[in-house]
């Protein structure tokens, strides 16, 4: 298992190296000119030229792409050509809102995913096998930006001051905060990568709430994400149920499994126990695929419900040609991507015996 994932690891090399590069050439192929965005669109000539005298603007693309591989190399992701700040700060304080939604969604759509697809697999034509699929092909066409509005105008609009009310925008409600851990445990003297790593998860609320055990701002960070999780999660919910049933019936249709049936074992010990394990692995690979369109689902989402994330930041960075931030941004969501379907491929031996990690 080491020696699979020190090679997976390796492979990864060249597959940044592309994404670096891919990224960097696209931010730069956005149209306009920073300097404009960054001082104004009364700037002169010589304002600009100086501006992009000190970001390096100025310089060949060639002596561009090397000076950012290699701040790249070593953590630095430069500074925001737009705010000034370290993008690797702004990467801390924003992709923790960016990771809940997306494992809000994740476990959304995973979970009744494969609940409607075992549902629809073993009422194999029945009434509620024929709503279910109508109901996957009705989810899987819907946009998301659309399905997010749909969803805000029903819970917070229409049913405003009922039970139902669930909150369209924002991660707590008013008045309601929640410490960073390095005050509540008195971590003074943290520095670098330490005081980084707490940062992040102080700004992932539930994960922060759920370490102080402070059960009511993680109830409401959660109630706050119910909303935005439906509205990215209902595409992958709907192809995960298809994928489900489609692979429970043709496990369903072994030998192993009508001996299992025929021995009297329970129809509930059959599916699983027996059948399901053996359906997994073509919904685990969907499972993995889906979190890219669920990191992309994100950037819309998180606009819609004015969720501080890694994805509106990147639609305001494009906006303004901040290219430290463009890239920053596209290249982690890359890379968490790339991550995700590694541990995917990992998952395959634990699942099926038979498969080797070599």
């Amino acid at each position: 298992m080491t020696q699979f994932f020190l090679r997976r690891l390796l492979l990864l090399l060249p597959v940044l190296a592309g994404i670096l590069f891919t990224t960097f050439a696209i931010a730069r192929l956005i149209p306009g000119d920073p300097c404009y965005v960054a001082l104004g669109e009364r700037a002169t000539e010589e304002q600009c030229n100086a501006y992009r005298e000190r970001l390096g603007l100025n310089d060949n693309i060639g002596v561009q792409f090397t000076r950012y591989l290699g701040n790249v190399v070593r953590g630095d992701f430069g500074v925001s050509l737009k705010t000034s700040r370290p993008v690797s700060d702004v990467i801390v304080e924003r992709l923790p809102m960016t990771l809940e939604l997306t494992i809000g969604a994740m476990l959304f759509s995973t979970t009744f995913g494969i609940l409607l697809g075992i549902i629809s697999a073993v009422r194999r034509n029945s009434v509620l096998d024929v709503v279910t699929m109508i109901g996957a092909n009705i989810g899987v066409s819907m946009p998301v930006f659309w399905l997010g509005l749909m969803l805000a105008y029903l819970f917070a609009l229409t049913l405003k001051g009922t039970p139902l009310w669930i909150p369209p925008s924002g991660r707590l409600t008013s008045g309601l905060s929640i410490p960073p851990l390095t005050e509540t445990f008195q971590l003074d003297g943290l520095a670098g990568f330490p005081l980084a790593a707490v940062t992040f998860a102080s700004n992932m609320y539930t994960l922060n709430a759920l370490l102080t055990g402070n059960v009511k701002v993680w109830t409401d960070a959660a109630w706050h994400l119910i909303l935005p999780s439906v509205a990215v999660g209902t595409i992958p919910l709907s192809i995960i149920a298809r994928m489900t049933r489609s692979s429970l019936l043709e496990v369903l249709n072994q030998d192993y499994i009508r001996t299992a049936r025929a021995k009297g074992l329970m129809q509930r010990t059959v599916i699983f126990r027996h059948a399901l394990r053996n359906a997994m692995l073509p919904i685990v690979t969907i499972v993995g695929l889906q979190v890219g369109g669920l990191l992309s689902g994100a950037v819309l989402t998180e606009t819609i419900f004015g969720l501080p994330g890694i994805g509106t930041w990147l639609i305001t960075s494009i906006l303004a040609r901040d290219y430290s931030v463009v890239q920053a941004a596209t290249v982690v969501i890359a890379i968490i991507y790339v991550m995700v379907n590694m541990l995917v491929d990992a998952s395959y031996a634990f699942l099926d015996p038979r498969i080797r990690l070599q």
